[in-house]
């Protein structure tokens, strides 16, 4: 119980430093000295949790993804190749809605970390004549970006679902197909209620708009089709920008600047640090254990305990991986047992303080954190009720 009660004044103390104007990073890096405090961490574990955050190859990964994505965006956005490809969404699609969310959808697709952050100035394009809330923005740039996480085998939480249980990646496909669906229906009342009606629809398809797609079409076929990583076609495809609209040296310069901000490094390092002392602290162990010794019944626990791991990793790995172990020996290999647990903690990543999307998206947006909050509780306790009813119909 005391556990509970640390961890929640750990998140209390991050969302009430947000609230402050706290840039994120430091918000986070405060969290974590405070978890240090409470938890009476030694010295070793602290130094090894420090060590682990400088030199996780995830945190490198994700620095070189976030600053090319940087980059990139800012490449597409001087040379007007955004506007130009929500022009011809616009002209294809017409409805605001589905314009709206046609780029986080597409771009989730890229099972990548802080992707948000790559969908976001599309979002932002797409809105340009929409009168929405800088939270109804970030709300939908970020939810949209996620249905693909329940169904999508190119990410890495649905195949270790599926080596820990030995159930198919088939079956977690269809038994999370309803929560997939979900998500894209239940979007549309919390973030896009004042995008009504229809774009002007052009005369005439540009070629110019059409081309506007190769680079989004390059970066997709090199991930998902060539499964090359993320960060590493990004470098590629700035590269090739440089070289296709003849940057010179200084514009060259100015740009890698831009893409490598001190915002940058401290908002990385916040989040992996946080993750780290998480771990070190013993504070994700401790709640399983605790949950598991209060003999809770089995399906509330298997609800409960992805769903907290989630919340505090804020990565559907760690739930997964964490939990699912545990789960299967306590409750046998029944998939769709697996499956809620799974969409639990999926749920609870969605909601967590430290998933670097959610933590990007509100960044570029400048959005107010607790009013993202207010839509993402009711949207996700929405998508908790489909899992538990789903589960209940199929048991």
């Amino acid at each position: 119980m005391f556990d509970i009660i640390r961890i929640v004044a750990v998140f209390a103390l991050i969302l009430i430093l947000l609230r402050k104007k706290w840039s994120v990073g430091y918000s986070l890096m405060a969290g974590s000295v405070f978890l240090m405090v409470i938890y009476l961490m030694r010295p070793g574990a602290i130094v090894s949790a420090v060590q682990a955050t400088i030199s996780s190859g995830i945190t490198l990964k994700l620095l070189v993804a976030l600053a090319f994505i940087r980059m990139f965006e800012i490449i597409m956005r001087e040379r007007n190749v955004i506007r130009q490809m929500m022009d011809s969404f616009k002209g294809m699609l017409r409805h605001k809605k589905t314009v709206i969310v046609s780029m986080p959808l597409l771009i989730g697709m890229l099972p990548s970390v802080g992707g948000a952050y790559f969908s976001a100035p599309m979002v932002d394009e797409a809105t340009r004549e929409v009168d929405m809330r800088p939270e109804d923005k970030a709300f939908t740039n970020y939810w949209y970006r996620h249905p693909w996480e329940y169904i999508l085998p190119l990410y890495p939480g649905i195949i270790l679902a599926s080596v820990l249980t030995d159930v198919d990646v088939r079956t977690f496909i269809i038994l999370n197909m309803a929560y997939a669906i979900c998500m894209v229906v239940s979007g549309n009342f919390f973030g896009l209620q004042k995008a009504k009606g229809a774009f002007v629809r052009s005369e005439e398809m540009s070629r110019k708009g059409l081309l506007s797609f190769i680079p989004i079409i390059i970066l997709l076929a090199l991930v998902m089709v060539f499964d090359i990583e993320l960060h590493v076609s990004l470098m590629a495809m700035t590269v090739l920008l440089f070289i296709f609209y003849r940057y010179g040296f200084k514009d060259i310069i100015r740009i890698v600047k831009y893409g490598i901000s001190k915002d940058v490094v401290l908002l990385i390092m916040g989040v992996m640090l946080f993750k780290e002392v998480l771990e070190h602290s013993g504070a994700v162990r401790n709640l399983s254990d605790y949950f598991t010794v209060m003999s809770i019944p089995i399906v509330p626990l298997v609800f409960i305990l992805p769903f907290t791991t989630g919340v505090l990793t804020g990565i559907t790995v760690g739930a997964v991986g964490s939990t699912f172990p545990l789960i299967v020996t306590m409750a046998g290999n029944d998939p769709h047992l697996l499956s809620l647990a799974f969409a639990a903690g999926f749920v609870g990543v969605l909601l967590s303080p430290g998933h670097v999307c959610l933590i990007l998206t509100r960044e570029y947006f400048k959005a107010d954190m607790w009013l993202i909050y207010k839509k993402l509780i009711p949207a996700t306790i929405i998508l908790s009720v489909v899992a538990i009813i789903e589960y209940l119909i199929v048991n």
